[in-house]
């Protein structure tokens, strides 16, 4: 595997999901509608349930590429908004720097 693009090895969910997309749906939906995560809560957040994580408690470091770019596929797709100093982004353009992720809402 390489740790640089961190593939997910697990099967995928019924609806092709990745795991680590499905994490940052299921933050989310904690959060409820106006709450917002980071790519970095949902690598620690899918990091922790890897077998793995017993060894390394910085294996979420691995995982962070995977879910700055499933955040970007989840976007694309309208699942979720990106958020840049509290802006939504178009998750067709590049987006760089800190940034957050939140639930689409229908006006959205």
């Amino acid at each position: 595997m390489n740790d640089k693009t961190a593939r997910h090895e697990d099967a995928s969910s019924e609806d092709g999901l990745d795991p680590l997309a499905e994490t940052i749906l299921a933050l989310l939906a904690e959060k409820g509608p106006d709450g917002r995560i980071t790519p970095t809560d949902a690598a620690r957040a899918y990091a922790a349930t890897r077998p793995e994580a017993k060894k390394s408690r910085e294996l979420w470091r691995r995982y962070l590429p995977a879910a700055r770019q499933q955040a970007l596929f989840l976007a694309r797709r309208g699942d979720i908004v990106i958020y840049r100093r509290g802006t939504p982004q178009d998750p067709h353009a590049p987006i760089k720097g800190l940034i957050r992720l939140g639930l689409a809402t229908p006006a959205q």
